[in-house]
């Protein structure tokens, strides 16, 4: 379940990027103009964002509720109904765009994280999303990935420990940057990113939690599980893609985390279309 508070927030924001002083075209419609209207799936994907549509027209007018005929993580097919809604008609026109903007992008972002779910089903390894966010939208694509059946890697850079090569430089190495960490905030984990079998050994001396094998190939990644044996869960990153990924899981890492889950996403086709009055 997504925050109501932060959905409220950035429909609040998206509406007001989108109407500003007013629709001067949807003003073109009489006043107390009643409309019906459908919105039809034109692609086949997992649905995501009936928080943030409910939240559109609610914001627009607290008449209009959509009638939804799906929810979040649910499979839809072309020219499946999703939702039909009522009401004033002018309010209706104003908020269709802004509403299949949300719904579209996070409906996109769940086809993806299915798509990718999919093609490593039985193997045990848990994909990742991570920080390659649209800004603003980072806990909205989150969520859309957890919906697609996928998970999240952290939110931000405050809720756990992501020591990376400038990390480790500006540090002095990889053991005072672990054991620094662990003296600010015992409680976060601790991941360390590593590009050698030799760091690799380095951050399970130090006691990483978890280790991100930066670009490993597929025997590297296969030796550094045999080299872990279980002292620390193992992330590969670099090189996923749909033709990599399960080769990749094949090897027995932990996780895979892959940044086009949220930055290379197609928006689903959907279109709303008004019934005849």
């Amino acid at each position: 379940m997504i925050n109501p508070a932060y959905v409220e927030a950035m429909v609040r924001q998206a509406l007001a990027e989108d109407v500003g002083s007013g629709d001067v075209t949807a003003n073109l419609i009489p006043a107390g103009t009643h409309a019906s209207a459908r919105v039809i799936s034109r692609d086949a994907g997992v649905l995501c964002g009936v928080a943030f549509v409910d939240e559109v027209f609610n914001q627009l007018d607290p008449a209009l509720v959509p009638h939804w005929h799906f929810k979040d993580g649910d499979t839809i097919g072309e020219n499946d109904l999703l939702f039909s809604i009522s009401g004033d008609a002018r309010a209706v026109l104003t908020g269709e765009r802004t509403a299949l903007n949300f719904l579209q992008l996070l409906s996109g972002t769940a086809t993806r994280a299915q798509q990718y779910a999919l093609s490593v089903d039985g193997t045990g390894v848990r994909l990742l999303d991570t920080r390659k966010t649209i800004p603003g939208l980072r806990l909205a694509q989150k969520y859309a990935v957890h919906c697609g059946g996928c998970h999240n890697h952290r939110i931000g850079l405050y809720d756990a420990y992501l020591i990376k090569e400038n990390h480790i430089e500006a540090s002095g190495g990889i053991a005072n940057a672990v054991s620094a960490a662990r003296q600010a905030t015992p409680d976060l984990p601790v991941e360390v990113e590593v590009e050698t079998l030799d760091e690799l050994r380095l951050a399970l001396d130090a006691g990483a939690d978890r280790i991100m094998l930066d670009n490993f190939d597929l025997d590297n990644l296969r030796e550094a599980v045999r080299i872990t044996a279980g002292a620390a869960e193992l992330e590969a990153s670099g090189n996923v893609s749909e033709t990599t990924l399960q080769a990749i899981a094949n090897t027995g890492v932990d996780y895979i985390s892959i940044g086009a889950l949220t930055k290379s996403v197609t928006p689903l086709d959907l279109s709303m279309r008004f019934d005849p009055s």
